[in-house]
């Protein structure tokens, strides 16, 4: 299988309604997208499938669903006020931003831009640009920033032994303002004055709504360390650079724990979630070669932190972060403990001592959970001369369960057979009834989004009180009863 291209998964996404351009009426809105009746579908099932594996099926995690807008000084204390910032440089001549350690140091050319007056005389406009090379320098006059009319003949012409080395703008070639850090939460204000006071923030992540609940929550289910909170919930960053799709966006949402446990434990707790989050990729159907952990360097951790670990993924970008992984120490709750005033210690009856919980992250997204299940679904192949599209996804994560389509529309008896059966899966699975075109393309319709079954009901359903089922991957056909459809979805669907 040829490896999918980023390009290609958008087209499909679009095509058929798993995910659009955020206000794509109006031309979009950069780095926000909308999850269209198959992708709402298909994230929704990502949530579950990770709520059912980490709150359902284990007896020492609980959920929570926290408030996006929090207390100012919750976001003093974790830091992101003073530290949540980017260095931005601003290009002096197009006048746009960029992150300072994203921009490369190169070797710019300068050149002379020459336009054609009458006959064949070139003439010096007096304008300069530096580019990388004569290519490059030409594609920057059709960019509007050099205002050089476009009916007339213009060139470049190096000049000779001026090289400048170093950060220029990586669009035009423009002079770089001098870096300047940027805060990367979103601000509004509650309430009807728009001051200091009243100023509070988008959350830039979920955790700290976790941290500011850990004695309610310890308190109110009687948990004793070690334990964890769960949250799935929308985060916010004002991203200078979103891309790659629903990689990098201004608005994501987060899966999100946070383990608490003694200290001299962590290591040992830390290790186990990293074993635990890569292979639940594994369970619901990621392949383990595209799959890898990558410890962080020194110089990458955050000054919090212990150890951190990511899960990455081979994505159509390459290799880049899934999940984190990371050992957060007693940061969190002593900095809240100090801002607050309110006691966060733990009190252990065993031996009769008080700490500070240590906590470990597993920290996940769901947008990028979802374009890794997406991509590695994704699967092409040629089936009687004809190319084949399916998504090969998880039944669980399946957006929809179940198709059914009467192989004949002008029968009346088959529609309601059709109908009435859809009606009835519809109580248990996503179930979609379909009769706007031939049956090959329905079965390709629903190949495109992943369904796992299709069930086509024919002539002999009206004597046999059967239906044909087709299955997606290896598209092999049985005849099963009416009343035995329900339960044979069961079998198929258990974890």
């Amino acid at each position: 299988m040829s490896e999918v291209k980023m390009e290609t998964l958008v087209s499909l996404c679009k095509r058929r309604g798993i995910i659009f351009p955020g206000s794509d009426l109006y031309n979009g809105l950069q780095g926000t997208f909308d999850y269209g009746p198959i992708g709402v579908e298909l994230k929704n099932n990502v949530k579950k499938a990770w709520w059912r594996s980490v709150v359902y099926e284990r007896d020492d995690i609980e959920g929570l669903d926290a408030a996006i807008l929090m207390h100012q000084r919750i976001w003093l204390a974790s830091g992101h006020v003073e530290g949540f910032t980017d260095p931005l440089v601003d290009c002096k001549v197009c006048k746009k931003r960029f992150r300072a350690d994203h921009v490369e140091e190169k070797d710019f050319h300068k050149f002379r831009v020459l336009i054609q007056k009458e006959g064949d005389d070139w003439e010096d406009t007096g304008k300069t640009l530096y580019a990388e090379s004569k290519k490059s320098a030409k594609a920057q006059l059709t960019s509007g920033v050099f205002a050089i009319p476009q009916e007339k003949h213009i060139r470049v012409e190096p000049v000779e032994g001026d090289v400048f080395h170093g950060k220029r703008c990586p669009e035009c070639g423009g002079e770089l303002t001098e870096p300047r850090q940027f805060n990367l939460m979103f601000k509004t204000f509650i309430g009807p004055v728009e001051d200091e006071a009243a100023l509070v923030y988008l959350r830039p992540e979920t955790a700290q709504g976790i941290f500011v609940n850990f004695t309610n929550i310890m308190d109110t289910m009687r948990r004793k360390i070690p334990f964890g909170i769960a949250q799935i919930g929308k985060s916010f960053r004002n991203e200078i650079t979103p891309r790659n799709f629903i990689f990098r966006t201004r608005e994501f949402e987060q899966m999100e724990i946070e383990f608490f446990c003694k200290p001299g434990t962590d290591e040992e707790w830390y290790e186990y979630w990293v074993n635990e989050r890569f292979n639940w990729y594994l369970r619901f159907g990621i392949r383990k070669e595209n799959l890898r952990t990558r410890s962080h360097e020194k110089q990458e951790l955050a000054h919090y932190a212990r150890a951190c670990k990511d899960v990455e993924y081979n994505f159509p970008i390459g290799w880049s972060e899934l999940e984190g992984i990371a050992n957060r120490t007693d940061f969190d709750l002593k900095q809240h403990q100090k801002f607050s005033g309110k006691d966060l210690t733990y009190f252990d009856e065993e031996t009769r001592t008080r700490y500070i919980p240590y906590v470990i992250e597993p920290s996940g997204g769901v947008d990028r959970a979802m374009l890794a299940f997406l991509t590695d679904a994704y699967r092409e192949e040629i089936v009687r001369d004809r190319p084949r599209v399916y998504l090969a996804l998880h039944p669980f994560l399946a957006p929809v369960k179940a198709a059914v389509f009467p192989l004949l529309t002008n029968r009346p008896e088959l529609v309601a057979i059709a109908k009435k059966l859809t009606a009835d899966l519809k109580k248990e699975f996503y179930t979609v009834y379909d009769d706007t075109a031939a049956i090959g393309k329905l079965y390709r319709r629903q190949d495109e989004i992943g369904t796992p079954f299709c069930m086509t009901v024919d002539v002999e359903t009206l004597s046999d009180q059967a239906v044909t089922i087709r299955e997606r991957d290896t598209m092999e056909q049985e005849r099963i009863a009416l009343d035995k459809v329900a339960s044979r979805l069961h079998e198929k669907f258990k974890l």
